[in-house]
């Protein structure tokens, strides 16, 4: 296995598209890097420049020590498994495996060896026979997979690998490939849209927005510490709630207000920026209660059950809405009047302009 060094990656197209902007990033050997953003936001275009299938035209790509920037695909070393399976059609399970193999020339032995052992780890050992035709979804995927495995490349890239599966299939996909990640410690690049996928995948992610990189770290420093709006907003499912407001200061306490009428006062520590913000919070942040709770005060307007949890809507002073996420035992109804708890650690600020993140 190897590491992977992305060095200043530019991409233009002839259109004048730009799929990448100057985006450094390493990955280390063993590692499984997520690369996560929206529709166009440049990921995929990113894996391929990886694997020779596009060419930057700006910044160099080195897997291990090895300078790959120019360098054809079947000369890096890498395996990549699509979002559309690429089987041959024609051949068995056993013979879609051992082509890669056999195309370098491998001895016999050698590609049957490898074969059944990979078949025997990914549940393959009873369809070796079969056609791609006479397998679901998750096995095709799972003969993708193996295929990659069996040549024992120096990193593997998925390009929304599980894209084409039902909801359960790919929860028990996900968790075939993360099992899978820390059997063969290799490294890994894998692209997705779906942030569930990235937060439970990747050792670290790394979101991306327009060619730009937003941040990259580990699932839970993302959630916990989003470096600008746009991370906050995309990481985490219900989205963080934002409010656009100022912080005053009342005897040196912290205020909140925005337009409308919805004020409250804050009592984590923050930094000393007073004037317009972006207030964030998250949903699953937020307590709900009486309406004479003395917290900031607002009308239930819609509540979905989800069994486990209930999502609530609350209608604020000024017309915005709130999200909470709350236990199932709570009972909400609409046009409740409630009060929000929201503690002083949960709050994120952000710079009303640029959407950076204010502080610590």
């Amino acid at each position: 296995m190897a590491s992977i060094t992305l060095s200043h990656i530019d991409k233009q197209y002839p259109n004048g598209y730009v799929a990448s902007r100057d985006l450094s990033l390493e990955i280390a050997d063993g590692e499984l890097l997520v690369l996560v953003g929206p529709s166009g936001s440049g990921k995929s275009t990113v894996l391929r420049m990886i694997a020779g299938l596009e060419k930057p035209t700006g910044g160099t790509i080195t897997i291990g020590e090895r300078d790959v920037t120019r360098l054809p695909p079947q000369d890096r070393d890498i395996a990549m498994v699509f979002q559309s399976y690429a089987l041959y059609p024609h051949m068995t399970v056993r013979e879609n495996m051992a082509f890669g193999l056999r195309l370098r020339k491998q001895p016999a032995d050698l590609v049957a060896r490898r074969v059944t052992e990979v078949a025997d780890a990914l549940g393959l050992a009873p369809m070796l026979d079969r056609k791609p035709s006479q397998l679901s979804g998750g096995q095709r995927q799972r003969v993708a997979l193996g295929r990659a495995i069996v040549r024992e490349p120096k990193a593997f890239l998925f390009d929304e690998p599980l894209s084409n599966l039902d909801a359960q299939l790919r929860v028990e996909t996900r968790a075939e490939l993360a099992r899978l990640h820390r059997r063969l410690g290799a490294t890994m690049v894998y692209v997705t849209h779906d942030q569930v996928e990235a937060m439970t995948l990747g050792t670290r992610v790394a979101v991306l927005r327009d060619g730009v990189l937003q941040q990259v770290a580990p699932p839970m420093e993302l959630y916990r510490r989003p470096s600008n709006q746009f991370v906050a907003s995309f990481i985490g499912s219900p989205s963080m709630n934002f409010v656009r407001g100022a912080i005053s200061r009342d005897g040196g306490r912290p205020r909140f207000t925005a337009p409308g009428g919805l004020s409250f006062a804050i009592t984590a520590d923050l930094p000393a920026t007073d004037g317009p913000v972006i207030l964030g919070v998250r949903p699953h942040d937020i307590g709900l209660g009486p309406a004479d709770n003395g917290g900031p005060r607002g009308v239930v307007s819609l509540v979905e059950p989800l069994g486990s949890e209930q999502i609530v809507y609350v209608t604020v002073p000024g017309g915005a809405d709130f999200v909470a996420a709350v236990g199932a035992e709570a009972t909400p109804r609409v046009d409740d009047p409630v009060s929000l708890t929201i503690p002083g650690p949960a709050i994120h600020l952000f710079e009303a302009e640029s959407g950076r993140r204010i502080g610590a």
